[in-house]
């Protein structure tokens, strides 16, 4: 397989075939807009539909497969990914625009996902209860939900797809994956290497596309047991619209307004380090950044002029270039919307402190400097989501007022807390209106097993709905159903 030239074999995979498109699409380097990374076969709502179609027929005979069997496929998978690494993570940085380090560390990621899963497969979540009556026997086990779509975002291309797709096969489920538009190859990839893990035709299918075809086709399809979606928050609210009356069981991830809380007893230098990584790696272009940080006013000056200091030496550039900290936004479209919000927060009165320019390099790629603001709370910069290297530092009179900025507005996916008093870090973690709290460290760096979820308030119409959480430790829970059976035994 060659991935460090233009690959024009990317097809879909349907029913155990690889399948040609209705339409040619094209994926581009973000460093260089002139690479062509891949060109691939788009399907249309027809492949889109037998694909479905192909996950149904498969679903009944694999949902009873042998654990062993779905476990060793997973445990191939996983070892696959961990193998080619650097390969793939070169795909990755070329696709995304990931620094070739965070790229091959995503693919280490999406294998040990795969991994993981694998001892799930075989792990009994069974639980038999004693009734209430004398001589009957309460068995509660979990079955697979059925025929799951999962639609997964472009910003982790490996390491998403492989958290929604590892714990569905591994539980029992059939799968349609459509990855996003803009990293196709990377989807690809993943693809090819679960199609040689022995699974039986259609328990596995590809489909490559926009989401006017193939993601509006799984969306209408009253086939689908599950869909899950990692997106735009917009694009979340069509599909609850759209499946409402359906019921079909969601899972729906969205951006989340995350802060960063740095009291005055933290060390500032350790702080500084948490909000670069956090706010600014991966060029910001995750779920999990924290682009509102929150500084008790006793350090707020000192924090700020250290981390600009540090922003000023971070090298932005060429994904594979050697030394990079920070490669290119995605696509034009990404860096026009994001210089777009470093002139709203300019206009809006946000004291502009760093960075927010389009940058020029070697080459001609969607490379922008790492923004900072000094912002209030009422200022859009401080309220709404921004997808890209920018960040607004709010200033906090105490901690309590901290932990108040920190809880509005309350859709964070997570919370990062900066201080050396055990007292505080308990009192942050337990009044955090966020589904994962981490305390002294970057807000990207949570284990995979732990909880990640979705959550936004009630009137927004996400928080209470289905099931709005992912990650290996609630994975259950959305890709399974549970039985109870009661047995008279005499």
């Amino acid at each position: 397989m060659k991935l460090d030239g233009v690959q024009r074999d990317i097809r879909n995979y349907i029913n155990g075939r690889w399948e040609t498109g209705a339409t040619i699409g094209i994926s581009e380097n973000p460093s260089d807009p002139r690479e062509i990374v891949a060109e691939y076969a788009r399907a249309d709502r027809h492949q889109t539909q037998q694909a479905v179609r192909a996950a149904a027929d498969a679903f009944a005979p694999w949902s009873r497969t042998d654990p062993q069997r779905r476990a060793d496929a997973l445990d191939q998978i996983g070892s696959e990914l961990l193998a080619r690494k650097e390969e793939l993570g070169m795909l990755l940085a070329r696709e995304e625009g990931k620094t070739l380090p965070e790229a091959v560390a995503e693919v280490v990621h999406a294998g040990q996902i795969f991994k993981f899963f694998a001892g799930e497969a075989v792990r009994s979540a069974g639980e038999v209860f004693p009734a209430a009556r004398p001589g009957v026997q309460v068995d509660v086990n979990r079955e697979p939900v059925g025929v799951v779509a999962l639609m997964a975002s472009w910003c982790f291309p490996f390491a998403v797809p492989a958290s929604k797709i590892a714990p569905a096969l591994a539980y029992g489920n059939s799968v349609v994956f459509k990855p996003a538009e803009l990293v196709p190859a990377c989807g690809w990839a993943l693809a090819d290497i679960i199609s040689r893990a022995g699974l039986p035709a259609g328990v596995f299918n590809l489909v490559m596309g926009g989401d006017r075809e193939v993601g509006q086709t799984l969306i209408d399809s009253p086939a689908l047991d599950g869909l899950s979606f990692t997106g735009t928050e917009a694009e979340a609210e069509r599909i609850l619209r759209a499946t409402g009356q359906r019921h079909t069981r969601l899972q729906l991830e969205t951006l989340g307004k995350n802060p960063l809380v740095v009291l005055a007893d933290a060390d500032l230098d350790h702080a500084v380090e948490c909000a670069v990584r956090s706010a600014y790696f991966a060029t910001g272009q995750r779920c999990s950044a924290s682009n509102r940080l929150i500084v008790e006013a006793a350090v707020h000056d000192v924090f700020v002029g250290r981390l600009q200091k540090r922003l000023a030496g971070l090298h932005i550039g060429h994904a594979l270039s050697p030394g990079i900290d920070i490669g290119p936004v995605i696509d034009r479209r990404q860096l026009k919307r994001d210089l777009d919000s470093v002139q709203q927060a300019k206009a809006e009165g946000a004291q502009h402190v760093f960075g927010g320019e389009h940058l020029e390099r070697p080459t001609p790629g969607h490379f922008m400097s790492p923004a900072l603001f000094l912002a209030q709370p009422e200022q859009r910069i401080a309220r709404e989501n921004v997808f890209g290297p920018i960040a607004c530092v709010l200033r906090a009179e105490d901690a309590d007022h901290a932990l108040a900025l920190a809880n509005d507005p309350p859709y964070g996916l997570c919370m990062g807390v900066c201080t050396r008093s055990l007292q505080q870090a308990a009192h942050f973690r337990r009044h955090a209106r966020a589904d994962t709290v981490l305390v002294n460290m970057p807000t990207a760096d949570a284990d995979l097993q732990m909880l990640c979820g979705t959550r936004r308030s009630n009137h927004r119409g996400l928080r209470s709905h289905g099931h709005a959480r992912h990650g290996a430790h609630n994975a259950a829970e959305f890709y399974t159903t549970v039985k109870t059976a009661y047995t008279m035994t005499h």
